[in-house]
């Protein structure tokens, strides 16, 4: 889970602790289907197992030269240590033709202007994983009225505004077109990050049902046999019930407990107030708080769904980099272990960074050297054995 701020981290913490259609032609230039019926129920996913890439993460960067550019090195050597896949959160703001420190005054209009040149990054993506066989899940990391890092920032509300909802349509049937020549082997979807807790007067669990679904029969007219990926409710925390009857795989984030996985996590753990992790997880009497079969209950509703042959996956999972490393990869094993066992794939927030296996930037490990970068050949390891 990337920097989230305000109420939102609060919302985490509970969380974890408890407009013109033919705007793009699909790459390849063939013309949309003016309609198509839906599928049946989607079958269960592959075992993906890989990691998330943050070169479209957010817009800040964007004006820095080889800002959302994906290292192919990267993915050469993720596909040679024997993984198979990549999600890409990305943030919309990238490719709209609009200033992004202006966001809080963007008019729906200005949600629509596309800028073709930073797609075409999107694209160069799409294409080398590809190339180096690798499955890529294109995921609304911020999507128009919704992120799970700061929504203030978003001039509507996606679960209230139609504005937002209208936009939100807008960009996945633009993606739907643009990929439609893509297989579904090689490219999915994946509509939202890290749901909202639902509350009243922000978003209710039928807001979330109705526009997950609106977004779904938009894609699915144009590029019916796609594979579909909505996010858990709570931060990724709780199945979507009334989602299963729509025929979509569903996803679940691992980072639960948020005060092991996010500890001194400045955008979490705001005041340094999270006590010095373990794992099991201990009170301050010293009795269990949490251990395995903690979270194997934990997770028992996303194995319920996988066995009913609903496609579940793990889009994000690991610890920040301030989580001792002892206990991060104790608690690590056991929800990969726990995963397996069910047989869902998953994929490591992130590749190089504070949660990665590349220039982690922790101080309690020892790295090894791996062309001019720091290697954490223990977590691969670990990584490669489930």
């Amino acid at each position: 889970m990337a920097n989230a701020g305000g109420d939102t981290r609060r919302r985490f913490l509970k969380a974890v602790g408890a407009v013109a259609a033919g705007l793009a032609l699909p790459r390849g230039g063939q013309a949309a289907d003016a309609a198509a019926p839906a599928p049946a129920a989607q079958t269960a996913l592959p075992r993906w197992r890989g990691f998330n890439l943050v070169d479209f993460f957010q817009a800040f960067s964007r004006g820095e030269e080889g800002a959302g550019m994906v290292a192919e090195d990267d993915l050469r050597w993720i596909r040679d240590w024997g993984f198979d896949y990549i999600r890409l959160p990305m943030d919309y703001w990238l490719w709209i033709d609009a200033d992004w420190r202006q966001t809080r005054k963007l008019s729906p209009d200005d949600m629509n202007k596309i800028n073709e040149g930073a797609l075409a990054k999107v694209d160069r993506a799409v294409e080398l994983c590809r190339k180096h066989g690798l499955h890529v899940t294109l995921n609304f990391h911020r999507a128009p009225g919704y992120c799970i890092n700061d929504p203030g920032r978003e001039p509507f509300v996606l679960w209230r505004d139609q504005a937002a909802e209208d936009a939100f349509l807008f960009h996945w049937e633009l993606f739907a077109k643009r990929y439609k020549g893509e297989s579904r082997k090689d490219v999915s979807f994946n509509l939202v990050n890290e749901a909202p807790s639902p509350r009243a007067g922000y978003m209710t669990r039928e807001d979330y049902a109705r526009v997950m679904t609106r977004a779904t029969e938009r894609i699915r007219a144009i590029s019916p046999d796609r594979v579909i990926i909505v996010d858990g409710l709570e931060v990724g925390n709780k199945v979507v019930e009334e989602l299963a009857p729509l025929g979509v795989a569903q996803s679940v984030h691992a980072y639960h407990p948020g005060r092991l996985t996010h500890y001194r996590a400045g955008w979490v753990d705001r005041n340094s107030s999270f006590p010095m992790p373990s794992w099991p997880l201990l009170k301050a009497d010293g009795s269990v708080e949490l251990d395995r079969k903690g979270l194997e209950r934990h997770y028992a509703p996303w194995a319920e769904l996988a066995r009913r042959g609903i496609g579940v996956h793990c889009g994000e999972c690991g610890c920040y980099n301030k989580t001792p490393y002892s206990v991060f990869t104790a608690w690590m094993r056991d929800v990969l272990e726990i995963l397996k066992g069910h047989g869902i794939g998953w994929a490591l927030w992130n590749f190089r960074g504070t949660f990665g296996i590349l220039n982690s930037g922790r101080t309690d490990i020892a790295y090894e050297a791996w062309k001019g970068h720091k290697l954490d050949r223990e977590l691969l390891r670990l990584l490669q054995g489930h």
